[in-house]
């Protein structure tokens, strides 16, 4: 199993902030918690967790991937989505990027668990895991996973998906 503290101390958090009038939530690490704040983009640190820096970036790593393929989702789904300038855009709430966050977090803590989960999610970048759950190709704790893996990417906006404007043939 990995040690969480296994090298040099780095903070993971989870943050708001704003630049040039734009908002926007952001994943980082950081060496210090104090130094979290003192970005001038950042406006509040919801999440934030002292742990060893691969585990970290490992994390990190896996966070930005469901993130992304949330987002990637959205977008396929014709979901009005916009990216800021950085990080991800307000349009995801906090409690769905807070369960994204703790979800993979906690599931470092067990390496059998974070295998199986980051291949999940990493399939999961491909397509939906909907099929492999409903006709039994996962068994066990694979298919447990695979569940919690799929709810992390079920967030869907309230808002209307984005009118397609078909282009005239002849343009």
């Amino acid at each position: 199993m990995k040690n969480i503290l296994e090298n040099s101390p780095q903070y993971l958090f989870l943050a708001s902030g704003v630049k040039n009038g734009e908002g926007f939530w952001i994943v980082g690490v950081k060496n210090c918690d104090e130094n979290i704040l003192e970005d001038k983009k950042v406006l509040d640190c919801h999440r934030k967790e002292l742990i060893g820096n691969e585990s970290a970036k490992d994390i990190l790593f896996a966070i930005d991937l469901n993130i992304n393929n949330l987002f990637n989702e959205l977008k396929n789904k014709n979901y009005s989505i916009e990216r800021p300038s950085i990080g991800f855009c307000f349009d995801i709430p906090l409690d769905v990027l807070e369960n994204i966050f703790d979800f993979w977090l906690e599931i470092y803590k067990n390496q059998k668990a974070w295998e199986t989960c980051i291949g999940l999610l990493k399939i999961r970048k491909r397509m939906s895991l909907k099929n492999l759950i409903e006709i039994e190709s996962l068994k066990g704790d694979s298919k447990k996973w695979a569940i919690k893996v799929e709810t992390l990417h079920s967030y869907v906006p309230k808002s209307i998906t984005k009118e397609k404007i078909n282009e005239p043939m002849w343009k």
